[in-house]
C-alpha cells in the first residue's frame, strides 16, 4: 500500500509539472522545435529543470536503496549504439509531428481532444509492435 501512495504522489507531481510547464501544449512545444520560425526557448528551462537534478541524483544513488521497492535503475550506458539512433529518431520525429512525448500525452488525456488519443492509441500500438520488429531487426541487421 506505501508503494502505492508513493507512486500516486509521485505521478501527480509529474502531471502537475508537465501542465505548468507547458509540455502538455502541443503548440509550446512545436515553437520550441521550430528554430528558424517563432521559436520558443522556453522549453529550455524545463529540460535544465530536469536534466541537472537528475544528473545530481546519480551521482547519491550508488550504495542506497529507494524507501519503497527494489533497487535503483543504473545509468545508462555512454555508448551510442543502433538502439539510440533508430530509438530517438522515432522519438523524435513523433515529438515534432505531434507535439507530445509519452507523459505529457497521457497527462493531457482529459481535456486534449481527439487528437491526443489517437497520439496514445498509436503510441501503445507501437509499443505492443516494437518488439516484433526488433526481432526481425536483429535477423537482418545483427548489431554490433
Amino acid at each position: 500500500m506505501q508503494r502505492l501512495i508513493f507512486a500516486f504522489i509521485a505521478g501527480g507531481l509529474f502531471g502537475a509539472g508537465l501542465f505548468i510547464s507547458g509540455m502538455t501544449d502541443t503548440t509550446k512545444v512545436q515553437g520550441w522545435l521550430d528554430v528558424f520560425g517563432n521559436w520558443d526557448p522556453t522549453l529550455a528551462f524545463v529540460m535544465g529543470g530536469a536534466i541537472i537534478p537528475m544528473a545530481i541524483a546519480w551521482r547519491f544513488v550508488p550504495g542506497r536503496k529507494p524507501l519503497v521497492g527494489g533497487d535503483f535503475p543504473t545509468p545508462p550506458k555512454p555508448e551510442i549504439g543502433r538502439d539510440l539512433v533508430i530509438g530517438s529518431t522515432l522519438f523524435g520525429f513523433g515529438w515534432g509531428l505531434a507535439g507530445l512525448c509519452p507523459g505529457p500525452s497521457i497527462a493531457s488525456l482529459s481535456y486534449g481532444g481527439v487528437g491526443h488519443w489517437v497520439f496514445v492509441a498509436a503510441m501503445i500500438a507501437g509499443m505492443m509492435i516494437a518488439p516484433y520488429l526488433r526481432v526481425t531487426l536483429d535477423r537482418t541487421v545483427p548489431a554490433e
